[in-house]
């Protein structure tokens, strides 16, 4: 399993705006793609600034195989939606080594 992890910041105004539109938008896209194992969101409660993406892939050919033009007419619709453009500040690649599971 691999992790794509992407750092934004946002205004705090937005961030709920943000995140709703993400939902919206990227979520979507990125499930019709195979591998795509899940999202999660994470907000910093010491900085209502950030905001992380945590997205699950089964496989780099799973993530890989959106194609780019895929990716920047999506970025376009969602900045579009938000009315400006929110860079990464930080992104990352980590491959899950061990996962832990809950006893059922």
């Amino acid at each position: 399993m691999l992790i794509e992890w992407l750092k934004v910041k946002v205004p705090p105004e937005l961030r709920e705006q943000y995140i709703q539109k993400d939902d919206e938008i990227w979520t979507p896209l990125l499930s019709n793609y195979s591998g795509f194992a899940g999202k999660e969101v994470w907000i910093n409660p010491q900085d209502p600034t950030e905001i992380v993406m945590v997205i699950h892939w089964e496989s780099q050919d799973g993530w890989k195989s959106i194609p780019a033009e895929t990716l920047e007419e999506t970025d376009r619709q969602f900045t579009q939606a938000m009315g400006q453009s929110f860079p990464f500040v930080e992104e990352g690649e980590y491959q899950v080594r061990k996962f832990m599971q809950r006893p059922a």
